[in-house]
Parts: C-alpha cells; structure tokens; sequence
C-alpha cells in the first residue's frame, strides 16, 4: 500500500505543477499515470511543439516544460506510479481513499487530485480502406519528434491549429510539406493561417483546398496519397501521411466513479475549491468543466494552487495557514534542501 497526502491521477504539467504547490505546505505528493513517463500530452504526443503562453516563456518546446516542472517538483519527492491506470477508488471509514491500478497497485490517501487532462486519447482516423495497413509504414497520426521528417516528403492532412502548426514548422525540417483540407477555410488562429498563406506564397509549403486524401498506395511502406481534389483524382508522391483531425478523449475509468460528468468533463466547485460532488476529489486541469472554463495549461496551474489550500485544511483540521511570499519565505524542500529568500527583500518585508 503506497500512503500519501494527495494522490494525483495523472503526471502532465498540471499533475506537476500540484507537486510544488504541495510542497510548499509540507504535503507529500504520489502520482499516477497511464504514460510511461511523466508529463502527459506534453511529452507523449508534441515534445517538440511550441507552446507560447506560459508565463516568462514567450516560447518553450512541450518536452522542455515537462523537464522544468520535473526540476521545480524534485525537492519535493514526488512518488510515481507509471505505466497503471487509476482502475478504482474507494472510500474507508477514516476518510481516506484507497485508489487500486490496473495492475493493482493500491495507494492510499485522505485527498484525491485527478488532473488527467482530457483523459486517454484515440486518433480519429479518416475514413480510408487500407489506412490500417501503413500505420507506423508512413502513416503517424501525431508527431512527436520533428526530426523524424527530416529531408522527407510529407503529406498533412487536416484543418485545425495542430495541422496548420505542423504544417509551419516543418517547411523548414521536411524536404517536401504538403497540407490538404477539405474546406478552404480553417479551424485555427487567424495567425497560423496566413503564416500558412506567406509560406504557400514563398513556396515552402504546398496547400490544397478544398481536397482530401482519398486512398493510399505503397508495397512495404507508403509511397503515395491519392487526392480528390475537386472532380480530379490524382496520386501524390510522399514519404509520409499524417492526418491531424484531433483526438477522441475518453475518461475511461473514471467516469465510474460517481463523480458528475458533463460532457465528458468533470464538474467542480470553480467558486470555491475545484473539488467534485465527493467530498475530498477534485478536479482539476482539462479534466474539469465549470462556467467559464478555459482549457489552458496556466488555468490549470492557477487551479491546483487553490486545490492544495483545500486540501491542507482536510489534512489539518483546524490548523491555520498563513500564505507566505515565497520571495519571503523561501522553500524548503522534502530532501533538507533550503532555498532562501535574499535578504535585501527580506529586509523590505519587514
């Protein structure tokens, strides 16, 4: 049995971010993902994808966040159970909550944190016959490593932010990108799509609309993608195919929990805690819907910080905190470690 303060369910940056915050209250965190390795979406499905709305970053690749919000949390001592699903939760009679995997790993724990971002996550494929035959022959259905296309031609397939992004980012890895979409107009930010437009314009990037892939040919790999375009049909030699038409998340699980779910979401207490309809869990992160809900990674920060004041007043009853600076108070992590706060700001806060 692995005994804990807060149990988290799931490790993306949310989950580790929660670490910290944790830690700032003397509040032993245990973690646990589905993923083989900590940072969620993040690091499994775009590493090496921008993000560019993380406070002091203008821009900060997926992966390296992940690798951040690792060192921040270490002091603390994080414990990890990866590669398990959350299976079950139940509640015993002191209060606590026992989670078992399904490997069945049981943990233990008075607070239950589930920061699984959208849940696991299905490609949802296009409708094409033989599509199933060329997976990892030349059909990815994320790009998780640039390089992996490097001097390749590449064939996307998709209207939304991740196809236009993609597309963007690899006129200047892959020897050939070609973006197809079936409308002429977009999902994404109004500023990928003209980025999209000046590269068609430079002719670093190949784009047809309104068209779709059609069929796809190839012996042991692919070698081409056949496109309607219109009343054409024509074959377009490629390397790779990655359709980019988003994922199908589901809770799994979870939903079982007799949480309240709507929308495949979990409703929270957004005035108060973020905690759920059972005392004790809550939500928080991409998991969670509320009035307003916007479905940022800082919102989700933002979010466990106020989580772990809850939680430190169920695992103290009666104790009062008093929230400190950490420009004044300094932190001290689990491992004797001891960050101090200068002296010279110290003295101003006196």
């Amino acid at each position: 049995m692995i005994k804990t303060d807060i149990l988290i369910i799931g490790a993306g940056p949310t989950g580790l971010f929660t670490v910290f915050e944790a830690g700032l209250l003397k509040l032993k965190c245990h973690l646990i993902d589905a993923l083989p390795k900590p940072g969620g979406q993040c690091s499994e499905i775009y590493p090496k994808k921008p993000i560019y709305d993380i406070p002091a970053y203008p821009e900060i690749l997926a992966g390296d966040l992940t690798d951040k919000l690792l060192e921040q949390c270490k002091q603390f001592e994080p414990g990890f159970t990866l590669g398990e699903r959350a299976e079950t939760i139940d509640k015993q009679d002191d209060g606590t909550f026992i989670v078992t995997t399904n490997k069945g790993t049981k943990h233990q724990a008075p607070v239950v944190a589930i920061a699984g971002g959208l849940g696991s996550f299905e490609p949802r494929k296009p409708i094409i016959d033989n599509i199933t035959d060329y997976e990892d022959k030349g059909v990815e259905y994320m790009i998780k490593d640039p390089e992996f296309y490097r001097d390749k031609t590449v064939v996307i397939a998709g209207g939304g932010d991740s196809a236009l992004d993609w597309s963007i980012y690899l006129s200047d890895v892959a020897k050939q990108v070609t973006l197809i979409h079936r409308r002429n107009e977009f999902r994404g930010h109004l500023d990928s799509v003209e980025k999209v437009q000046d590269l068609k314009n430079a002719g670093k990037i190949n784009l047809i609309t309104p068209a779709e892939v059609v069929g796809l040919d190839g012996d042991e790999k692919i070698t081409s993608v056949t496109v309607k375009h219109g009343a054409n049909t024509f074959k377009k030699a490629c390397d790779h195919f990655v359709p980019l038409f988003g994922l199908s998340p589901k809770l799994g699980p979870i939903a079982n929990w007799g949480l309240e779910i709507e929308k495949n979401a979990i409703k929270v207490n957004n005035a108060l805690d973020y905690q759920t309809n059972i005392p004790g869990i809550f939500a928080i992160g991409d998991v969670n819907t509320y009035p307003g809900k916007l479905k940022l990674i800082l919102c989700g920060f933002h979010e466990a910080t106020l989580m772990c004041q809850a939680a430190f007043q169920i695992i103290n009853p009666g104790k009062r905190y008093v929230l400190k600076y950490t420009t004044v108070s300094g932190v001290d992590g689990f491992d004797g470690t001891r960050k101090e706060a200068p002296k010279a700001v110290v003295k101003a806060f006196d």
